[in-house]
């Protein structure tokens, strides 16, 4: 059987298994599916159509095919690839794309750099919310790395229900690990980490530029506060 494929991406380059593999010919997602009866802004319209060259469904991972446990909220888990025209994922198109399905999809966005291919994982997260906060959700995208080398583990650890298996997807996707231990507290430390290192070069900056020994004092109190909590955040990391 032939199986959909997206540029040199399929089910079987991500080493999923032949039965979730979508036929080629079934797996071509028309954009305009996405539109919808009520319409859609013109933005998100716009980069549907120019940053994405074509959206192909893969793979469907069900528990007749991994296989697993049939128990869990999630009943299956789709493969979907995004082939783009821009250097990177329209976030604002992914989302919606996500919405549109109670299941959970990872999306595998491939972009062309001369003769190499080059591919990096997508997925909507929920973000914790405290009881009676409105829940809200978050596109991540991971790093890019040649089509070719990209894998996609299904069976490994604890991963033996379809709910545990969507958690290392995620995992893979964000943090590019198989381990999706303490998931959440692990992605809310990377952000954190990144935006104190945002926040260290600013400062370092300033420190280097001001002239009066108050303000040096100043900017140097909190770039060594702000050093001491990245240095704390960056000890609990651990090798992916």
């Amino acid at each position: 059987m032939e199986v959909a494929h997206s540029g040199p991406v399929s089910a079987l380059t991500l080493g999923l298994p032949q039965s979730s593999a979508i036929p080629q010919g079934k797996g071509m997602l028309p954009k305009q599916m996405f539109f919808g009866k009520a319409g859609i802004s013109a933005r998100l319209k716009q980069h549907l159509v120019n940053d994405i060259s074509d959206i192909t469904a893969l793979s469907v991972l069900r528990p007749s095919n991994v296989p697993v446990q049939e128990s869990g909220s999630l009943k299956e888990i789709l493969i979907v690839a995004v082939m783009l025209n821009a250097d990177n994922p329209p976030l604002d198109a992914l989302e919606h794309i996500a919405r549109l399905r109670p299941s959970g999809i990872l999306f595998v966005c491939t972009r062309r750099r001369d003769d190499l291919y080059e591919s990096a994982l997508a997925v909507r997260r929920a973000i914790p919310a405290r009881a009676g906060h409105v829940q809200q959700s978050m596109m991540h995208v991971g790093r890019w790395i040649p089509s070719k080398t990209l894998r996609l583990i299904v069976n490994g650890g604890t991963a033996n229900t379809m709910d545990s298996i969507w958690e290392s997807l995620n995992a893979q996707a964000i943090l590019g690990s198989t381990n999706a231990e303490g998931l959440d507290e692990r992605i809310s430390r990377r952000n954190r980490i990144a935006e104190l290192r945002a926040g260290e070069a600013k400062l370092t900056k300033d420190h280097a530029r001001a002239k009066d020994p108050t303000q040096r004092n100043e900017t140097y109190a909190k770039l060594h506060k702000v050093r001491t909590e990245l240095g704390k955040l960056e000890s609990l990391e651990q090798p992916e």
